[in-house]
């Protein structure tokens, strides 16, 4: 099976995001202002579980380890940002949020294209 070792890092990739969703998810639940850190927290328990069905579904089509890639990085970057902004005051740098954002739908078309790429 191509790509092994990326298959194992996107569950890890998927149990940080879960584990930091819920970190943010609470934090959120007792600052002044729950908006910068539910979008961070939303962003990671949404894409989370899609890393999970990814690593069930690697052997069965070919972009599961573009679209792993393109959500895990998107997600990041969206949740880094936003999350930075929370407790700095500033972004990670200019247009990373969109640039997060704009990487997740990459991801989401690299799994919808996977519909048309199925492994032999």
């Amino acid at each position: 099976m191509p790509n092994r070792g990326m298959r194992g890092i996107a569950l890890f990739i998927a149990g940080l995001m879960g584990v930091f969703g819920v970190a943010a998810a609470a934090a959120a639940s007792h600052g002044a202002d729950p908006r910068l850190l539910g979008g961070a927290s939303a962003m990671c328990l949404a894409h989370a579980p899609a890393l999970v069905a990814l690593h069930a579904g690697w052997a069965h089509f070919r972009t599961a380890p573009l679209a792993a890639l393109l959500l895990a990085a998107g997600t990041a970057l969206f949740a880094g940002d936003l999350t930075m902004r929370h407790f700095a005051g500033h972004g990670l740098f200019p247009m990373s949020a969109p640039l997060g954002g704009l990487t997740m739908m990459a991801g989401w078309l690299a799994v919808a294209a996977g519909a048309f790429l199925p492994r032999g």
